[in-house]
């Protein structure tokens, strides 16, 4: 299991890998579907009272998450490109003042362990902003790690 953060050249990025022990296109399955990502998205212990996703080229998605103390934060895109099972790319933006526009590409490709996940965000306002994105999504590709393995399970 490989993670890291780091900032691209002359923009502030975040990068971040893993290898999921399940083929590309169960990965891509649950990062495509509503019902999948309810059940993972957003950091620890947060739940996902709402998903809506038009998963097509040029629909957008929004979703909330809840944080234990019942917090709400909405964030919500465009999907830009999809091509299953090896890459989404869409639009983020949480739902709040001055908040940035980003673009997320996540890749799956298939690697002799499984399939390796690479999520590419850009461009943050700040290194702070882009360390705190980068706690929050380490927590939720956890959840996603732990998640497969229970679809995994379940075949």
């Amino acid at each position: 299991m490989n993670q890291n953060a780091k900032p691209a050249t002359g923009e502030i990025a975040l990068t971040l890998t893993r290898i999921f022990d399940a083929s590309p296109a169960l990965v891509f399955k649950v990062w495509t579907t509503p019902e999948h990502l309810a059940r993972w998205w957003g950091p620890k212990d947060f739940t996902v009272p709402s998903v809506k996703a038009d998963f097509r080229e040029g629909g957008a998605w929004r979703t909330c998450i809840r944080s234990p103390e019942g917090q709400e934060y909405w964030a919500h895109g465009v999907y830009r490109e999809i091509a299953p099972p090896h890459r989404i790319v869409f639009t983020f933006t949480w739902e709040e003042e001055n908040a940035t526009n980003m673009v997320t590409t996540v890749t799956l490709e298939k690697v002799e362990a499984g399939t390796l996940l690479t999520f590419h965000q850009t461009a943050f306002p700040s290194a702070e902003s882009r360390d705190g994105h980068a706690e929050g999504w380490m927590e939720c590709i956890d959840r996603l790690e732990a998640y497969i393995a229970e679809q995994e399970g379940a075949a």
